[in-house]
C-alpha cells in the first residue's frame, strides 16, 4: 500500500445482422439487443488541429454547473494521436453535443497524448490522463499525469506521482459530491489507484489521499497498441466492486471493498476470462441492466472474424452478446459510455480507424 499527503491539482459504428449473439433468458435482458438498428448520432471527432485516434468517452452529468462551454448532455472525446498519427502525441479533447454540434473543448501543448482516462466531475471539472510519447514510439513514452480542467476548457490543475500515476490509462468516478473518489488504472505499472478527492469552485480539485488498490496485471510495450496494460475500470456501488479490463491478461477481475481498501489487494479475483470473445478488453462499463460492456481493441488473442467488437456479460462472467464498432477493420474499439437510466439512456462508442464517435439512444 502506498499514500501520499493530499495535494492541490489537480464512428461511424456499424451494427451488423451478423453480430454474435446468446442470451440468458430472453432478448430484452441484453442491452445490446435492445440497440437501434442504426445509431441516432454520428459525427467526426477529428478537430481542426487534425489530431486522430479517439480513445476516451465521457458523458457532462445532470447538476453540472452553468457559467462555462459545457452543458449537460454533452458528449467529450480525447485523442490519442496527433494529425501525424503519432501515438501519444494528441492534445485534444472534442465536445459533442446532444444535436451533433462539434467543437474543440480543450487544446494543450502538443505531444500530451490523452488517453481513456477521461471524466467529468459535477462540481464543474474535467479530469483527463495523458501518456505522452517524443516520437510516437514505445521507447520514448513518458510517465504522464491527470489534467484537471474548468468548464470552459482551462487547464487549472495536474496531479503527477511517480509511484501512484504511472501512465493514467483510464479512470472511474465514484460520487459527484465535493468528496468524490476516482479510479485510476496505470497502464506502465500495472497498477490501480483509488484518488479521494475535495471539490469546490472556491478550492478546486484537492487530492486528500492516493492508495493503491490493486496490481500484477500483465504491462508491456506493444508494436502496435503502443502499450498494454489494465485499461477500463467500472464501479459497482451497490456491491462496492471495481471490476478492471486487464487487456495484456485478457480477462475482466473483480477489486471487492474498492471504496474502503487500505491495502493492495493484488490483481482481485477473475471474472471474465473468455477467450472465445475476448480480444484485448480496453474500455469498461457497467449498463442500466447489470451487465458489463467492454471494448476489444485486438492488441492481444485477435481473431480476424471478430474485429472491434463490443461484448456484453454479466458480473458471473456469462457471455451475452457482441457486435463490432467496425466489421472491416481491427483496433477500432476503445471508448465507450453510457449516460441515463433503465428507462431511457444514450450508449456511446468510437471508432479509432473512422476516428468517429456514434451514439444510440435507447428508451
Amino acid at each position: 500500500m502506498r499514500k501520499i499527503a493530499a495535494l492541490l491539482f489537480s464512428a461511424a459504428l456499424f451494427m451488423t445482422c451478423s453480430s454474435a449473439r446468446a442470451f440468458d433468458d430472453d432478448d430484452e435482458e441484453s442491452l445490446i439487443a435492445s440497440l437501434p438498428s442504426s445509431p441516432s448520432l454520428s459525427v467526426s471527432t477529428i478537430p481542426s488541429n487534425g489530431d486522430l485516434n479517439p480513445y476516451g468517452v465521457a458523458f457532462v452529468p445532470h447538476g453540472f454547473p452553468g457559467g462555462g462551454t459545457l452543458k449537460p448532455g454533452d458528449i467529450l472525446v480525447s485523442n490519442f494521436n496527433n494529425s501525424a498519427n503519432l501515438q501519444g502525441t494528441g492534445s485534444t479533447i472534442v465536445r459533442v453535443t446532444p444535436s451533433g454540434h462539434t467543437s474543440t473543448f480543450f487544446q494543450g501543448q502538443p505531444g500530451l497524448g490523452l488517453t481513456t482516462a477521461l471524466g467529468v466531475l459535477r462540481k464543474g471539472f474535467v479530469l483527463v490522463g495523458n501518456v505522452p510519447t517524443a516520437d510516437g514510439m514505445c521507447a520514448t513514452v513518458k510517465q504522464g499525469s491527470l489534467l484537471v480542467l474548468d468548464r470552459s476548457g482551462a487547464q487549472v490543475g495536474n496531479l503527477v506521482n511517480s509511484a501512484l500515476l504511472d501512465g493514467p490509462w483510464d479512470l472511474a468516478i465514484h460520487g459527484h459530491g465535493r468528496h468524490p473518489q476516482v479510479f485510476v488504472s496505470n497502464v506502465l505499472s500495472g497498477t490501480v489507484t483509488r484518488l479521494d478527492l475535495d471539490v469546490s469552485e472556491q478550492g478546486g480539485v484537492i487530492v486528500r489521499s492516493a492508495t493503491q488498490i490493486a496490481s500484477g496485471y500483465m504491462h508491456r510495450c506493444d508494436p502496435a497498441a503502443l502499450v498494454v496494460g489494465p485499461t477500463g475500470l467500472a464501479y459497482d456501488a451497490e456491491a462496492d466492486v471495481l471490476y478492471v479490463a486487464s487487456t495484456g491478461d485478457n480477462a475482466i477481475f473483480a477489486i471487492s471493498n474498492a471504496k474502503e481498501a487500505q491495502q493492495d489487494a493484488g490483481m482481485g479475483t477473475l471474472v471474465y476470462g473468455d477467450q472465445t470473445h475476448l480480444h484485448g478488453p480496453l474500455a469498461l462499463v457497467l449498463a442500466p441492466n447489470g451487465h458489463l460492456l467492454t471494448a476489444n481493441g485486438d492488441a492481444v488473442n485477435p481473431d480476424p472474424n471478430q474485429p472491434s467488437e463490443i461484448v456484453e456479460f454479466t458480473k458471473t462472467g456469462q457471455f451475452i452478446a457482441q457486435f463490432p464498432v467496425n466489421s472491416t477493420g481491427v483496433g477500432g474499439a476503445f471508448g465507450i459510455a453510457l449516460s441515463g437510466s433503465d428507462d431511457e439512456f444514450r450508449f456511446a462508442a468510437v471508432d479509432d480507424i473512422l476516428n468517429a464517435l456514434d451514439v444510440w439512444i435507447v428508451r
